[in-house]
C-alpha cells in the first residue's frame, strides 16, 4: 500500500523534517511531490521515532510546509546498470546527460555497495601502464590497488588525469575488457567541458564512463557521485569481468560537501570542522577497490585530491594516506620550473609495487633500478642543500656529478610532457641517466645488472 505523507514539519537548508512516518529505513529514497507537480528525490538520513530527516537532492527551494506530498519508495538509492553504460556521460547522480536517452537497465544496484569479504579478496598483482615514466618506474600502479594523487590548488592534476585516462592499459587486457570510470566532483563548467572534449578528441570516450558533478550542482549530489561511479565499476568488473580504472577528482570537493551536509544536520564537528566519521566515510569508498575470487575483473582506484594550502597533514590527505596503499605527490616548485608532470619523487611511493613488477610483469631489473634512482635522487637533494650553504663551486667532484644527474633526471625523466612512454623505454632511460654517475656510486644494484645495463 502506497502512503503519501502530506506537509513538512521543518525545512533547514537541504533537509526537510517529516513527522508521523512509520516503517521507514535509513538511506531509503523518497519521492517528494511539490505544489507545481514536479517530483524531487531525497533520502532518509536520520530517524527519531516517527520523525525522519530527509536530504533533498535538488534542494528545498519551492517546497511548501503545507502541501508537499512525500512517498517512501521502499529501497535505497540505486544505480541503473547495463553493459551499454560504457561510453556514456552521466551527471553526479548517475543520470544520462549526453542526449542519448535513458539507460535501459539490466539491473539496479545499491550505490552504497556491499563490503568485500576479506577472505574472498585476491592479492593485487600485475601493473597498469600509465605511460608516465615516474609513475610506471618508481611508484608503479598495481591492478586492484588504490593509489591517490596529492595535488594542490591550481596545479596540473586535471591534465595528469586526462593523460592517464588516455594512455592507461593493462598487460593482457583489450579494449573489450578494459575501461575507465571517470568521476569529476565540484568542477567548473569549463573544466568539465575540457574533460569531455579531451576524451572525445583522443578517441577514448568509447571506453570511458563519465560522471560530471558541476560546482553549480547541489552539494548533496556531490556526496553521491563517487558511490555511483564505484557501483558502475563493481558491476562491470565483477559481473562482466572487465578491468576498471576509477579516477575520482577532486576528493577535497567531496569532503567539503560532506562537511557542509554534516553541519546542516547539527552534528558535532571534528578536526577542522569535518565530521568525526570522515575516516570511515572515505574508507567506505577506497576499500571498494580490489579483486575477488571467482571473477576475472578488477577495480583500481586513483583518487585525486587538492591539499588545502599544500598541507599534507590536512585531514583529507592525512586520512587518505592511512587508508590507501601509497601516494603520488605533485610538487609546486617543479611545476614552476615548467616540468610536467610535476611528480615529486621522494615523498611518493606505491606500497604494492614490489608485488606487480619484475620478471613476468615488467622486467627483472625494475626493482633494483627503482631503488637506485630513489637513492641517487636523495643524494641530489643533499648536494643541493649543501650547495645552498657553501655554493656549487665549492662542492666535491662527486657532489657536482650528483647535481648534474639531478638536472638530467628532472629535465628528461620527470619532465616528459604528454609523451606516452612504454615501460621498457622508461627503464632504459633510467639506466641511461644512472650511467652519468660513476659505477662505484651505484651501490643498490648488483654487478650482474651493472654489466648488462650500465653504459660506460
Amino acid at each position: 500500500m502506497l502512503i503519501d505523507y502530506v506537509g513538512v514539519k521543518e525545512i533547514n537548508g537541504s533537509l526537510i523534517v517529516i513527522d508521523g512516518v512509520k516503517g521507514v529505513s535509513n538511506e531509503e529514497i523518497v519521492d517528494i511531490r511539490l505544489d507545481n507537480g514536479k517530483v524531487r528525490q531525497g533520502r532518509v538520513v536520520q530517524i527519531e521515532g516517527e520523525r525522519i530527516v530527509v536530504q533533498v537532492f535538488e534542494g528545498t527551494r519551492d517546497i511548501s510546509l503545507v502541501n508537499t506530498r512525500t512517498r517512501l519508495t521502499g529501497h535505497p538509492m540505486e544505480q541503473a546498470l547495463s553493459p551499454e553504460i560504457v561510453g556514456r556521460v552521466l551527471d553526479g547522480a548517475g543520470r544520462p546527460i549526453d542526449g542519448l536517452g535513458d539507460i535501459f537497465p539490466e539491473k539496479k544496484m545499491n550505490i552504497n555497495g556491499t563490503p568485500i569479504n576479506p577472505v574472498s579478496r585476491i592479492y593485487p598483482r600485475n601493473y597498469i601502464n600509465t605511460g608516465i615514466s615516474t609513475i610506471d618506474t618508481l611508484m608503479t600502479l598495481i591492478r586492484g590497488q588504490k593509489l591517490p594523487i596529492f595535488s594542490g590548488s591550481g596545479m596540473k592534476h586535471n591534465d595528469l588525469a586526462v593523460q592517464i585516462v588516455r594512455q592507461a592499459k593493462i598487460s593482457g587486457a583489450t579494449e573489450d575488457n578494459f575501461c575507465v570510470v571517470f568521476a569529476a566532483m565540484g568542477v567548473q563548467k569549463d573544466v568539465a567541458e575540457y574533460f569531455r572534449k579531451s576524451f572525445e578528441n583522443s578517441g577514448v570516450l568509447s571506453h570511458v564512463v563519465m560522471l560530471l558533478n558541476l560546482s553549480s550542482d547541489p552539494i548533496i549530489e556531490r556526496t553521491l557521485t563517487p558511490r555511483c561511479a564505484l557501483t558502475i565499476a563493481e558491476y562491470l568488473a565483477f559481473e562482466h569481468d572487465m578491468h576498471v580504472l576509477v579516477i575520482m577528482t577532486d576528493m577535497t570537493s567531496y569532503a567539503e560537501a560532506l562537511r557542509e551536509f554534516s553541519s546542516s544536520k547539527g552534528e558535532i564537528p571534528g578536526r577542522k570542522g569535518y565530521p568525526g566519521y570522515l575516516y570511515s566515510d572515505l574508507a567506505s569508498l577506497y576499500e571498494r577497490a580490489g579483486m575477488i575470487k571467482g571473477s576475472e575483473g578488477s577495480v583500481t582506484q586513483i583518487p585525486i585530491l587538492t591539499m588545502p594550502n599544500d598541507d599534507i597533514t590536512h585531514p583529507i590527505p592525512d586520512l587518505t594516506g592511512y587508508i590507501t596503499e601509497g601516494q603520488i605527490t605533485l610538487d609546486r616548485n617543479l611545476q614552476g620550473q615548467g616540468i610536467y608532470p610535476p611528480v615529486s619523487v621522494l615523498p611518493s611511493l606505491s606500497r604494492l609495487m614490489k608485488d606487480g613488477i619484475g620478471e613476468g610483469f615488467t622486467r627483472s631489473d625494475h626493482q633494483a633500478l627503482a631503488n637506485q634512482l630513489f637513492a641517487s635522487y636523495a643524494r641530489v637533494i643533499d648536494a643541493r642543500s649543501l650547495a645552498s650553504v657553501i655554493g656549487e663551486e665549492e662542492l666535491s667532484p662527486i657532489d657536482k656529478k650528483y647535481i648534474e644527474f639531478g638536472r638530467l633526471f628532472e629535465s628528461r625523466f620527470v619532465n616528459q610532457g604528454f609523451e606516452n612512454r612504454d615501460i621498457t623505454e622508461s627503464l632504459d632511460l633510467g639506466w641511461e641517466l644512472l650511467s652519468t654517475l660513476p659505477r662505484a656510486e651505484l651501490d643498490r644494484v648488483d654487478d650482474e645488472l651493472l654489466d648488462k645495463y650500465y653504459k660506460d
